[in-house]
């Protein structure tokens, strides 16, 4: 794992009119980390994720992705969703377009990749997530299982050096959330993907090697199991 900082992050200001959903938030994620989000609902950890990826725009602070600076000109978004991949909730597919369709929008609209290049590129992220038998199905045809396997190697398409995914196991029941989270650590440990993830399962983020917990739109605490160090932010009221 390089100890340059893919994801920077300082001072973090979201707000809705008067109301502030994340105050002061500072962090940094090293290439090759995987970091899980936890928190009480409504604290602002989906939010958190919106932001780095520009869904959301910020009120104050900096967000910086590989050296570069989160803004929202055109350009510059082209150039994030090259590098982030986000995997929603609630899956988030297009309900008009087969999983092949899903998976290669983005990479020949985005990257410009001819389509027969972007489909076999779909076609061997469809296996390693074991659906390669799904490729002409349409979402309303697949198991809430399916659909996020499909999401992910959706995310994956365009190889992006950021992962966030936001309770990616939040609607599924415990073996096929298994399942899920099985393909996650294999992007970790075989490609050395960095991943940050939100997760309301204590079980599933005891398995993750940082943890970081928001309260109030604040993190009020940090703990990173490699070293032992458990840093607390902001104490939570």
């Amino acid at each position: 794992m390089s100890d340059t900082a893919l994801l920077s992050i300082e001072h973090l200001k979201k707000t809705y009119g008067d109301n502030v959903v994340l105050e002061d938030i500072s962090l940094s994620v090293k290439r090759g980390e995987v970091i899980v989000v936890i928190g009480p609902s409504g604290c602002g950890k989906s939010t958190f994720l919106r932001c780095i990826n520009a869904l959301e725009p910020i009120q104050g602070g900096t967000i910086e992705v590989d050296g570069k600076e989160v803004t929202s000109s055109e350009k510059d978004l082209t150039e994030l969703r090259q590098k982030v991949g986000m995997v929603f909730q609630s899956y988030d597919l297009f309900p008009h377009m087969t999983v092949l369709d899903n998976i290669t929008l983005a990479p020949t609209k985005v990257k410009k990749i001819p389509k027969t290049q972007a489909e076999e590129a779909a076609r061997a992220l469809l296996k390693r997530v074991g659906l390669t038998d799904k490729e002409k199905s349409y979402p309303r045809e697949l198991s809430g299982g399916q659909k996020q396997r499909v999401a992910i190697a959706r995310a994956m398409a365009n190889d992006p050096a950021i992962i966030l995914a936001d309770e990616p196991t939040g609607a599924l029941d415990s073996n096929t959330g298994r399942l899920v989270m099985d393909i996650f650590h294999e992007l970790h440990k075989k490609q050395g993907k960095t991943i940050i993830l939100i997760t309301h399962n204590n079980e599933l983020a005891e398995e993750t090697e940082r943890i970081i917990t928001i309260h109030d739109g604040r993190i009020v605490q940090e703990r990173d199991k490699r070293t032992g160090k458990q840093e607390v932010q902001h104490e939570s009221v």
